[in-house]
């Protein structure tokens, strides 16, 4: 049996390859996705979501990687060709972009199974020992290695990732049973009145759409799953209720391996949730470290120039208080509190933006006043514009979600939004 071996772990994710599934819309996230894909959602400052999952790889000694693209992949696709391209093909290191293209059917990607599926003739030809199946939209940090070494060590067929989530949230994800040894026993789908139950009754294991799998397991499941007329060609639907009881399935339960709770983990699929983590990211000392050296979060940046504050006067003073400012943005006689700014955003004087999210090369004029706002890249908000104050005001301009946050984009100004910086 292995051991918690080092080198051991690094030979087992030196012959695994990680496929993201990176294609899908991220409806819930309404015109923020109307341009790009939910993957491609700006996070934190500088980073895209798909960078924690791909940074996840890298940092696990993962460097075969294939990325899953089909709804609005423009954005997404830029961003990998100009960010995760530094790979040595030398030492059989790749990213490749894996768009939908038809290649096995006539059909686009109509599920996250149908999507490896259709990629098959790669698994086939790359013939890694173990696939690393990965949600691309999910913030976290996490090390696959000893996801990898628990599933040599149980000798398992396919190996399932979760996390400890409440009863009221397990309509939104799928929900194993398991023995004691972690073996995957029943399977609910999104149910609203889960059955399988952690110890303390109110806590259920959820999956978090991370799977590994033995290639040729996998191969033969997919196979069987296409042929089949009534599948919906999914894992969590359709190929883990399947093989629950004929194959060795175990769960992974996500925990920090020195303290044994569940680490940080957001699934920003809502505005009110991604206002929320973005809005994490401001305090003191948040869940999520961003600037752990030993668990770096990777990703392509512009050559910006510092952020600059200018003008010091009554009333007219740059500052920004409590909040995370980014490379290129000029506060030119504004005040900034308890906000979140991104690359090369501009707030000209006498300007106030509070508890908002500011993506990138945002403009806000003079005078304006900004309030629990996503602000969306590119915008150019008007001189003495009042946002997030006068909630029917916005809601006959804007979209204002259940939480009382405001997002504001290009087209609600009137203005077009340019495809080359989406």
């Amino acid at each position: 049996m292995p051991t918690n071996d080092s080198r051991f772990v690094s030979l087992l994710a030196r012959d695994t390859l990680a496929l993201l599934l990176a294609g899908g819309r991220g409806s819930r996230l309404h015109e923020l996705t109307d341009r790009r894909s939910k993957p491609a959602v700006f996070f934190g400052g500088k980073f895209r979501i798909i960078d924690f999952a791909l940074s996840n790889c890298v940092n696990s000694g993962i460097r075969k990687i294939g990325v899953l693209t089909q709804y609005k992949g423009h954005s997404l696709i830029r961003h990998l060709v100009q960010g995760w391209s530094d790979f040595s093909s030398n030492r059989g290191e790749f990213m490749g972009v894996l768009p939908a293209c038809q290649q096995v059917n006539a059909d686009w990607y109509s599920g996250t199974a149908d999507a490896v599926f259709q990629n098959i003739e790669i698994l086939e030809a790359l013939s890694p020992r173990y696939v690393l199946v990965l949600s691309a939209d999910h913030i976290y940090k996490m090390d696959y290695g000893s996801m990898l070494l628990k599933h040599v060590q149980q000798d398992a067929d396919m190996t399932v990732s979760c996390l400890e989530v409440s009863r009221q949230d397990a309509r939104h994800f799928g929900i194993m049973g398991v023995d004691r040894d972690c073996r995957v026993r029943a399977f609910e789908e999104k149910p609203t009145d889960p059955h399988y139950r952690q110890a303390n009754g109110d806590r259920v294991l959820a999956s978090m759409g991370n799977y590994i799998f033995n290639t040729r397991f996998l191969i033969e499941q997919l196979q069987q799953d296409a042929a089949d007329p009534a599948s919906s060609h999914d894992f969590g639907k359709d190929i883990i209720p399947r093989i629950i009881d004929s194959h060795r399935i175990y769960a992974y339960p996500f925990r920090d391996p020195k303290t044994g709770k569940q680490p940080y983990w957001r699934d920003v699929g809502t505005l009110d949730a991604f206002w929320e983590a973005n809005m994490e990211l401001v305090s003191v000392s948040p869940e999520l470290d961003l600037y752990d050296e030993s668990w770096p979060i990777l990703t392509h940046h512009r050559q910006l120039p510092s952020a600059k504050f200018v003008h010091q006067e009554p009333g007219r003073e740059g500052k920004a208080l409590g909040s995370v400012v980014s490379a290129g943005c000029i506060i030119s006689g504004a005040s900034i509190i308890n906000s979140l700014l991104f690359s090369k955003v501009t707030a000209h004087s006498w300007s106030t933006v509070q508890d908002s999210v500011l993506l990138p090369e945002v403009d806000v004029g003079r005078h304006c006043h900004i309030n629990r706002a996503i602000i969306d890249r590119g915008c150019r908000i008007p001189e003495g514009t009042i946002i997030g104050a006068d909630p029917a005001a916005d809601a006959a301009r804007f979209r204002v979600t259940e939480k009382g946050v405001v997002l504001v984009t290009p087209e609600m100004l009137g203005q077009k939004s340019r495809i080359s910086v989406v």
